[in-house]
Order: C-alpha cells, then sequence, then structure tokens
C-alpha cells in the first residue's frame, strides 16, 4: 500500500537532511549522467537507467501491499455502489497529485538547476518562491519528511499486525485443514484450535524482523525481494479466483454504507493509494523521464482497477462477514493456508524496504555524533530500537482494519492528497495560476483535510470501543470462572 540516496551512503545531517532516501532508491540506484537541463529528459547509453518496463513494475510494487487485501472491508463500510465509484474518483485524484508532483519538481530543479527534487526539497523551494515564506522554508522539507518517517513506521506497523494475525489463524486452523477447499461453506476459516493472543505473535516476529533489519544494504535482499514479489503476485491469482466463483446470489448487500462508517473506508482508501513516495524517485532514475507520464498513468490505471475490482469482488463474495484482511476469510485448506503464508513471506521482506526510509533519515544524524569505532554498534542499537518501537505499537492497536485506516487518515491524507495541491500553488506563485486550477487545488486539499480530521477521529473512536469491549468480555469471562 505503498520519499533519495543509495541504501550504503550514511549522508551527515540532520534529522531532516537535504537527501531524502526512498526504498526504491535501494534496489534502483540513480544512474551517473548530465543533469536534467543537459540531458533534456533523456540519458544516452543503453544501461544508465531503468528502462519503461522495469519503472512500471516498481511503481505497481509501490502501490500494492497490505493496503490492497483491507479494501474489501472499506468498500462495505462504502457501500457497494458507493464504494467502487469513491475508488474510482480517489484513484483518479491520486494520479492527478503525483502527476502534480512531477510536474512541481521539474519546474523547480529547473530553476533551481538541479538534477533532481526530493519530495521536501520540492516543497522546500516551493515556498522560497513566495517572499513572506522564504525564511521558514526549511519547515516545508521537514514536515514532508515527517509525515515521510510517521506513514513509514506506519506501514511496518501494519505489517506487524498483519503477520501476527494471519499466521495464528493458521495454526489455529493447522489441525483441521485438509485439502478439500469446497468443505467449509461458510467461507470462512473455522478456528478450532484457540492458541495465544495475537500480541505473542507479534512478539515472536519481533527478533526476526530485527535480524532482516540488520541488513543495511538492501542489494542483498533483492534475490528475495524478487521472490516476494512472485509469492505475492502468485497469491493474488489465487484470492481472486476463489473469489470471483464463490459470489453468492441473490446479492443483498447495501449499496451505500453508514454515514459513520465512510471515514474507515477514506482512510483505508488513502493507505492503499499512497504510492507517491516512490514517483519522483522512479522518474529520476529512468533512462527516458519523458515517457514518465505514461508509465504512471498505466501503472495506475492499472493499480484503480485491482482495486476497485477486489475490492467489490471480495465484498460480494464474503459479505457482511468479510475480515480486515480477505486473506483471513479464505477457506480451510493447505491451498489458501499457504496462500496467508506466502502473503506473509512477502510482506515480511517489504518490511525491511518500509523500513529503509525512516532509518536512513533518522540515523545518520546519530551517526555523525559518535566516533567511527561506536557507528556500527549505534547503527544497530538504533535500528533495534525503531523497530521494536513500531511492534509495541502494533501491540497497543492489535486491529487491522483500524490501523490502517488510522495510518492512512494520520499521514497519507498528506501526502497524496493534501501538499501536492499546494505545492503546485506555490511553485506557480511568479506566474500565475488560473481562478479554475486555484479552486482545484483548494478544494482537493480541502477533501485531504476533511479526510483527515473525521478519519482520525472515527479511528480512535473504534479502537477505544473495541478495546473497551474487550476489556469488558475478559472480565466477565473471569468473573464466570
Amino acid at each position: 500500500m505503498m520519499a533519495s540516496s543509495d541504501v550504503d551512503i550514511r549522508a551527515e545531517g540532520s534529522l531532516f537532511s537535504d537527501q531524502n532516501p526512498s526504498e526504491m532508491d535501494a534496489l534502483c540506484p540513480s544512474p551517473p549522467g548530465p543533469s536534467r537541463p543537459q540531458r533534456n529528459y533523456e540519458r544516452i547509453g543503453e544501461r544508465t537507467g531503468t528502462s519503461f518496463f522495469q519503472t512500471l513494475i516498481h511503481l505497481l510494487k509501490g502501490n500494492i501491499g497490505t493496503g490492497l487485501l483491507g479494501l474489501p472491508l472499506a468498500v462495505k463500510n462504502a457501500g457497494l455502489v458507493i464504494g467502487p465509484l469513491s475508488l474510482l474518483v480517489m484513484g483518479i485524484i491520486a494520479v492527478h497529485c503525483m502527476k502534480l508532483l512531477v510536474k512541481c519538481s521539474h519546474h523547480l530543479s529547473a530553476n533551481m538547476n538541479r538534477q533532481s527534487l526530493t519530495y521536501g526539497e520540492a516543497m522546500q523551494y516551493g515556498m522560497e518562491t513566495v517572499p513572506w515564506l522564504r525564511r521558514h522554508s526549511q519547515w516545508g522539507k521537514r514536515t514532508v519528511n515527517l509525515f515521510l518517517i510517521i506513514t513509514q513506521l506506519g506501514f511496518c506497523c501494519v505489517y506487524f499486525v498483519f503477520l501476527s494475525d494471519n499466521v495464528k489463524q493458521v495454526v489455529e486452523a493447522a489441525n483441521a485443514t485438509t485439502f478439500n477447499c469446497q468443505m467449509n461453506y461458510t467461507n470462512q476459516t473455522q478456528i478450532l484450535v484457540p492458541s495465544f493472543n495475537s500480541r505473542l505473535y507479534m512478539l515472536c516476529f519481533l527478533p526476526f524482523l530485527i535480524l532482516l533489519v540488520f541488513v543495511r544494504n538492501l542489494r542483498y535482499l533483492a534475490p528475495l525481494s524478487l521472490v516476494a514479489n512472485l509469492v505475492m503476485t502468485t497469491s493474488l491469482v489465487l484470492i481472486y479466483i476463489y473469489s470471483l466463483t464463490h459470489i453468492t446470489y441473490p446479492i443483498n448487500l447495501p449499496k451505500v454504507g453508514r454515514a459513520k462508517d465512510y471515514p474507515l473506508f477514506f482512510g483505508t482508501a488513502i493507505f492503499a493509494f499512497e504510492g507517491i513516495g516512490v514517483v519522483l524517485p522512479l522518474e529520476n532514475k529512468m533512462q527516458r523521464p519523458q515517457t514518465f507520464t505514461l508509465v504512471l498513468f498505466l501503472g495506475m490505471g492499472i493499480v484503480t482497477f485491482l482495486y476497485i475490482s477486489l475490492g467489490t469482488i471480495g465484498y460480494l463474495c464474503f459479505g457482511e462477514h468479510i475480515g480486515a484482511s480477505i486473506t483471513l476469510n479464505l477457506p480451510n485448506c493447505w491451498m489458501y493456508q499457504s496462500v496467508k503464508l506466502l502473503y506473509c513471506f512477502g510482506i515480511f521482506i517489504t518490511f525491511a524496504l518500509q523500513f529503509y526510509v525512516p532509518a536512513e533519515i533518522l540515523i545518520p544524524p546519530a551517526l555523525a555524533r559518535v566516533t567511527e569505532r561506536w557507528a556500527t554498534t549505534v547503527d544497530l542499537l538504533l535500528r533495534t530500537v525503531l523497530v521494536i518501537f513500531t511492534c509495541a505499537l502494533a501491540i497497543l492497536i492489535p486491529e487491522l482494519d483500524l490501523v490502517i485506516s488510522l495510518v492512512g487518515s494520520v499521514s497519507s491524507s498528506f501526502l497524496a492528497l493534501i501538499f501536492p495541491p499546494i505545492l503546485e500553488m506555490l511553485a506557480f506563485h511568479t506566474e500565475g495560476l488560473s481562478p479554475l486550477a486555484t479552486a482545484k487545488n483548494i478544494v482537493i486539499s480541502l477533501v485531504g483535510l476533511v479526510g483527515f480530521v473525521t478519519g482520525t477521529y472515527i479511528a480512535i473512536m473504534e479502537i477505544v470501543a473495541r478495546n473497551a469491549e474487550k476489556h469488558e468480555e475478559t472480565f466477565s469471562n473471569y468473573m464466570v470462572q
């Protein structure tokens, strides 16, 4: 579901340094070559940049993750008609905002005679074009970087909850798992042998994820990343096949969801569409960047189609029983239990890619303050602390659907919807925007702001309500005993 320097570079600087990393940079490093004005948006040579197809694959990889699996529940929250329509509208707006970011980056990098800009630098230089904001321009970059950190650490929290929920379900149903995928007519995995609390599963994953992030050069994980992409793709195909072939008729699902649940839909949907952090790194690495617009429209068209189709088909298949992740609804047979485990493997490897961004922003300033003798020790210690921090947050909120909605509402709404329109108004301040363009930007930013406020509020209230309900249930069981 998904922000540039190479993984093995430890640049000195503040928390919000000039070079902001992206997980795409680790596996897709910047090629050497002339600056953007010199190369006229094209690199010379066959092996100096990524091809059209490679960039498309990276774009798809950066947008498809756990958010996709949570969209059937999002469609339930919005309604069978309103949900898909809202996903289409949100997809169009998200792609438009990505295009705005690329457009502003081109404009500002040409003005500043820079080869490329990060998201944070684009916001900084955009603010510098407005005289009364110029002295505060650093805060533009710092704010963007802060939300990048929140978003990526939020992804890591979601991964902890996803791994624990799915592995827990596989373990609990293991004794009754068969090779006959038609036995479970309720279309839900039957929990037969209760095991540990999901929080304990998170603690079991903790040491392995800590060891995983100790691999500081992510190129060493590239082969595993390729395998992870293949198994996740295979899992998605099997999920599609099962959902399509098990839709029950007649369909009596609500066309419009409850108004109070729509903010939860917004949070989950924008969490899924928050791939804007990989847009500039990918465009900057293309051999022929002038074709990036086509890559963007084609790739995000595919992503939007996948989101709408799986969200709708998954809800049609499982109805009111749809879980926080569609994998939790798959039947109790070894084929689909394997699907869960394969997808978990993919998410496990992806954890290192998502963790790369906050680690490379937060750790280098600390390393600059210690001697070379202690650099490695401090580096590993800080990585351990960050992973423990994300695990602790996941343990505090072990509700997959609410964690996804909260992360989407809090941070993804700013990066994907609020900041890009503001950046266009800043970047083209001196040239002047048409009243229509200005009005459009204000509307998009307001949509993102309303989604942020309502989505965050409803997600927090639901988290509090579920925790209270669980405490009451635990107390009642204790009193009965």
